[in-house]
């Protein structure tokens, strides 16, 4: 694995002669990515008002991811690809643990995320494909390796599927009580919950 890893780490970054219009086209993207992806659910909060609750967890989820990102690759320590020497780094950055891609983790985590709720999918798309564009600059700019950006996926994916998961429970197991009104009003009431099952 790590000579694949050291192999695609080649073939992406940029090395010490990088294109110039390329290396702009990646330091846009890696130093701007993460901020155009919490616009864009800044964004959502803003037009989806039937979402709200569910971006808003998003959002609570995207410090969470973070969160978990940096203490693993604080306890792992992996060095980063200018650390070690094999390319200049074309950002600023500290040399601490890049495995797994913080970035990563949390650009695809609100991704995956959007696209598990079919009236933001339309927003999930273009996020995943910021995410990718991202996590390939980061790697083209000498801060991470591709493997860290594999794990970051893997890392936000999982937390995006335990969301999901412990959504659906709380849906199966956790009833609303019955109101006065009786049966037909708390159906109501749930269908317009802004937590309701896709």
């Amino acid at each position: 694995m790590n000579a694949l890893n050291l192999t695609l780490f080649q073939w992406l970054a940029a090395g010490s002669q990088p294109t110039p219009w390329v290396l702009s086209v990646a330091l846009a993207f890696a130093l701007w990515g993460a901020w155009l992806c919490a616009g864009v659910l800044v964004y959502a909060l803003w037009r989806h008002r039937a979402d709200r609750a569910y971006l808003f967890v998003v959002a609570a989820l995207s410090g969470l991811a973070s969160m978990v990102s940096h203490a693993i690759a604080s306890s792992l320590n992996t060095p980063r690809p200018f650390v070690l020497g094999l390319v200049p780094s074309y950002i600023e950055h500290a040399g601490r643990g890049s495995l797994p891609s913080t970035h990563a983790t949390v650009m695809f985590m609100v991704a995956l995320a959007f696209l598990l709720r079919p009236s933001l999918r339309r927003l999930g798309v273009p996020l995943l494909v910021l995410a990718a564009a991202t996590g390939w600059a980061r790697i083209y700019v000498g801060v991470h390796f591709p493997i860290d950006i594999a794990a970051g996926l893997l890392l936000g994916a999982a937390i995006a599927g335990l969301a999901a998961i412990a959504q659906r429970l709380a849906h199966r197991f956790v009833s609303f009580p019955m109101s006065p009104a009786g049966r037909t009003r708390d159906n109501r009431n749930a269908a317009a919950s802004p937590w309701r099952l896709p």
